[in-house]
């Protein structure tokens, strides 16, 4: 099992922890992952762009001019592609771009990127995390303290003054252990965790 230093909310270190390895140590596999991060792109896209084909815009019934003899290409509508004011040729309809992935990928994505955080070293655990006010004065110490500028903070249960103290910092973003994703981990430098947090990721997917 891979032994993790654990901080206090000063920076300073306070003991150590062992991840499960059937979480933070398995074989990353970096297919699922990008798999994991198209989808939850995907999955966000509203699909709602539209454009007109040469079918569907408005007019354009007359042949221009005539077939023969005028010197120009022979031309059959006014809203064919190449007309200025004509349809697009393979014009974008609404569409669905959602997928799904079965709970096994899901999964192995999840504890893949959990590993390269462990490997990588940007994995970060706190003892506890809690303020008795809400300050982002206090959660930006904390982050100085701990050297980091960007980071996803991982919490065992809802805070709301952790969470609200961290909400205006920019690069900063708190969630709860039921609701962290790939995309997430990866699109900051450094995951945050509190002892209590790792220990409900590992009942969860362990």
């Amino acid at each position: 099992m891979a032994k993790v230093s654990v901080y206090n909310m000063e920076g300073n270190q306070v003991g150590e922890i062992e991840l499960d390895d059937s979480v933070f140590g398995v074989k990353v596999n970096e297919h699922l992952v990008h798999m994991a991060v198209v989808n939850q792109l995907a999955n966000k896209r509203q699909g709602t762009q539209s454009a007109k084909t040469r079918a569907e815009v408005r007019g354009g019934g007359k042949k221009p001019w005539r077939q023969k003899g005028t010197g120009h290409a022979r031309q059959g509508s006014t809203r064919a592609p190449q007309w200025t004011g004509g349809g697009v040729v393979f014009a974008p309809k609404p569409r669905d771009y959602s997928f799904k992935m079965n709970r096994k990928e899901k999964a192995g994505a999840l504890k893949s990127v959990l590993t390269s955080r462990v490997l990588e070293n940007k994995l970060i655990v706190l003892d506890e995390l809690k303020f008795d006010e809400i300050k982002t004065k206090k959660m930006q110490n904390v982050l100085n303290n701990l050297k980091v500028n960007k980071a996803l903070v991982v919490l065992s249960e809802k805070n709301e003054n952790v969470i609200l103290s961290a909400r205006n910092i920019p690069n900063v973003r708190t969630a709860l252990t039921n609701t962290i994703n790939v995309y997430d981990i990866l699109k900051y430098n450094t995951m945050i965790v509190t002892k209590d947090a790792v220990k409900k990721i590992e009942e969860v997917y362990a």
